[in-house]
């Protein structure tokens, strides 16, 4: 008979405990502890360094579990958990092994890379981030729960809560943009949806808030490179989205690959113990990221994998991802006190699950059921149309008539494998829709929507290659000749052009980064021979980061950021294209001039000789470019509607106890639409020096043609303040611009007096 088994009966049960955990936290907190205790008393160390151990899962599958080898290290009690191991069946016969076969039968946790949906795709995280809804990242986070733990899986890598400026570093697309309250906000609700209030429900799941820290700030946009930066800047600009998704309740937190003041976070014992469990009182377990233990060699702080190990435990990492290294520490007996801490963590985090009550919770084959379901797609439809971003429309071209002629034409209009994004391993594309597809099924009936696919995605083949990794591929074995005189024929008996073009699912995400921003080459050829047409165009633009649209926003009547919109891509597409639903996307990061303003950001802080205001060109011996303005060519927070907005002038209530600024907002349109109402502050005087602008609230309101709505904002401490070099917050005082409007250029501002 297993050992939690035998302890169990003796104390209450843990799904019991649990259900009651947020009203009688001491006693359950005892229950667990003593549970713990008693177990950690029969584990040999091999056994507590083995729930450390998270190897990759290889070859197995049902019927191969039994003689593989990771199933011979299960039975040793040398693996704390699995990951990317996929469906019911799989997984329970794993599990089996775990709980039946092994000394102590203590259960695996499942991870996988559920990052913005399972098999209901949703928008990539920086298009949900679009959507400055918080509840639509936390409803995607619960519905991705909801379906991986009905296929077995107990633990996401997500969310990613790196704060990015760079939008070289394709991995952007995996996070909510450049600003740090924006991204505090959608990783805190990402954590609530997977993790519910209560882990010990079934269909919650297990977060861990990634990259810890600074991984969005790489350098050079280049993928695994160092991060380095004041402690100033780290408190302020990069830290609060970890912080806040640690307050939220997040279970565990993964270590970057990066440097933090020359030592990798890895085994950085200030990141990892100082910041994250002393200051931030972090409960949960740190797990590397894959191989990183090993790779502290290619760092140059460890001679070898054994040195390795001991520098990243003792700095406070939990679970070392694929690297094995931890059992080198076994002859070690001063690593003891900090093996035993990590495991427990580790035993807790299962505790808390439920997989000591029923290691066989997540593995229940009547749940399979709940996967892609009918209301899952709706919500994914709906939140897809929330994160497309209005960037142009001139003479109200869209929305398009339903009766109309549309000549469809890209590289990304017939293609299927393409619309869920990166990152999505679970997404099973047959079921998806292309684009074309959607567009057909929209107009049946009343228009003709025609189709040429007019290019490839770039003229060379290998970079194609590249940007369409894991079954995304789509080019197209005609010559770019025989392309163009199709999509020109077909665009010549059209009324409209709807172009889809930009990246591929692949073309950003993980070591997927760019040094040019700009639209692929024969993408950029096939939109000047469409233009010469006369045909008006619509430019459908997918992207996972901020790309550079200079020609484009100069010579095209009309664009739409639609980034990648998941599963539902084709349906929420149409919505908006057809005026069923009303753009509202605002966007989380801004869309630059030049890859060479890269890393741009709208907090960035004066300089002794800034431009005059409203001059954004060259000025010798001021702040400039040479040869490009400044400024973005789209900011941060923008994006149009098919109606109009009236924004009334703020009004500043100065109570002594907690100042107020409201603005009235009057949709003066004939569209019922959504509008996302920003507060910027810029604090004038202060040591250290703040941004000329950080955004410090936002309210989205629904607005019916004609409709007017008051929106107030609190201007208290929280609000107004920072942190210092050291992490301590600063009292604000003295004078504050407060900026109110549709996004950070478009302000209405008042002065504030403390």
């Amino acid at each position: 008979m297993k050992l939690f088994n035998r302890i169990l009966p003796l104390f209450l049960p843990a799904s019991l405990a649990l259900c009651f955990f947020s009203c009688t936290r001491p006693a359950a907190e005892q229950t667990m502890n003593r549970f713990i205790d008693s177990l950690m008393s029969e584990m040999t160390l091999e056994e507590k360094i083995g729930q450390m151990n998270l190897p990759v899962t290889g070859s197995i599958v049902t019927g191969q579990a039994q003689s593989s080898d990771i199933a011979q290290q299960i039975r040793e009690g040398r693996v704390g958990g699995l990951f990317n191991l996929k469906g019911v069946e799989s997984i329970r016969e794993v599990q089996r092994i775990a709980v039946e076969e092994s000394r102590l039968g203590i259960p695996l946790l499942f991870g996988m890379d559920v990052i913005h949906g399972y098999e209901t795709v949703f928008p990539i995280p920086l298009a949900v981030a679009s959507s400055w809804d918080t509840l639509a990242a936390q409803t995607m986070a619960r519905v991705s729960a909801q379906e991986a733990s009905a296929d077995g899986i107990s633990w996401t890598f997500s969310p990613m809560a790196d704060v990015s400026c760079d939008a070289r570093w394709g991995r952007m697309s995996e996070g909510f943009g450049e600003d740090p309250l924006l991204c505090s906000k959608m990783v805190a609700a990402m954590v609530r949806g997977y993790q519910t209030d209560n882990l010990a429900d079934s269909t919650s799941i297990l977060s861990c808030v990634k990259h810890f820290a600074l991984y969005g700030a790489v350098e050079g946009g280049l993928e695994y490179n160092n991060a380095e930066m004041s402690r100033y800047r780290m408190y302020n600009d990069y830290f609060p989205p970890y912080r806040a998704a640690v307050e939220a309740g997040a279970a565990s937190v993964m270590a970057a690959f990066n440097t933090v003041e020359g030592i990798p976070a890895t085994c950085n014992k200030w990141l990892l113990t100082d910041i994250l469990r002393n200051e931030w009182n972090f409960q949960g377990f740190v797990v590397s990221d894959y191989t990183a233990v090993q790779e502290l060699r290619e760092h140059g702080v460890a001679a070898d994998k054994h040195e390795a190990a001991l520098l990243a435990l003792q700095a406070g990492l939990d679970m070392d991802m694929v690297s094995e290294a931890f059992f080198l520490l076994q002859d070690d007996k001063n690593m003891l006190p900090y093996i035993d801490k990590a495991c427990r963590r580790i035993l807790e985090a299962k505790y808390r699950l439920g997989l000591f009550d029923d290691p066989y919770r997540y593995c229940s084959r009547n749940r399979e059921e709940n996967i892609y379901t009918a209301q899952s797609r709706g919500e994914a439809r709906r939140i897809a149309r929330e994160t497309f971003v209005l960037l142009k429309n001139d003479n109200s071209l869209l929305p398009l008539k339903k009766n109309s002629t549309i000549a469809l034409i890209g590289p990304l209009a017939d293609t299927r494998a393409n619309m869920s994004g990166t990152w999505a391993v679970a997404a099973t594309p047959s079921r998806y829709k292309t684009l074309r597809e959607g567009l057909q099924d929209a107009v049946e009936g009343k228009g003709t929507v025609l189709y040429a696919k007019g290019c490839n995605l770039t003229s060379d083949p290998v970079l194609e290659a590249n940007a369409t990794m894991f079954g995304r591929e789509m080019r197209d074995p005609r010559s770019d000749e025989q392309m163009l005189k199709e999509a020109l024929s077909v665009a010549r008996k059209a009324d409209v052009i709807v172009a889809a073009m930009g990246e591929s699912s692949e073309y950003s995400g993980e070591c997927a980064c760019r040094t040019d921003l700009s639209m692929p080459d024969v993408q950029h050829d096939l939109l000047v021979e469409l233009k010469k047409t006369g045909k008006p165009v619509v430019l459908l633009n997918f992207s996972g980061r901020p790309v550079v649209l200079n020609w484009e926003a100069e010579n095209l009547p009309a664009i739409l950021q639609v980034w990648f919109g998941g599963s539902e891509t084709a349906d929420a597409v149409a919505d908006v294209l057809f005026g069923d639903y009303c753009p509202s996307g605002k966007l989380p990061a801004a869309f630059p001039r030049t890859v060479g303003q890269m890393p741009m950001t709208y907090r960035r802080f004066n300089t002794s000789r800034p431009l005059a205001d409203g001059k954004d060109t060259f000025s010798k011996y001021q702040s400039s470019y040479i040869d490009s303005p400044k400024s973005p060519l789209f900011p941060f927070g923008f994006g149009l509607s098919y109606t109009t907005f009236h924004y009334s002038s703020p009004v500043l209530q100065n109570s002594p106890t907690c100042p107020t600024v409201s603005i009235s907002v009057t949709n003066t349109g004939t569209r019922d639409a959504d509008e996302v109402v920003q507060l910027y502050i810029r604090d004038k005087v202060s040591m250290p020096a703040r941004p000329v602008q950080e955004l410090r609230g936002w309210q989205r309101l629904h607005l019916a043609a004609g409709e007017t709505k008051t929106v107030e904002f609190l201007l208290d401490v929280q609000t107004l303040g920072f942190y210092d070099q050291e992490g301590k917050a600063v009292k604000p005082e003295g004078e504050f611009e407060i900026m109110v409007g549709p996004d950070s250029k478009n302000v209405k501002t008042l002065t504030l007096s403390l």
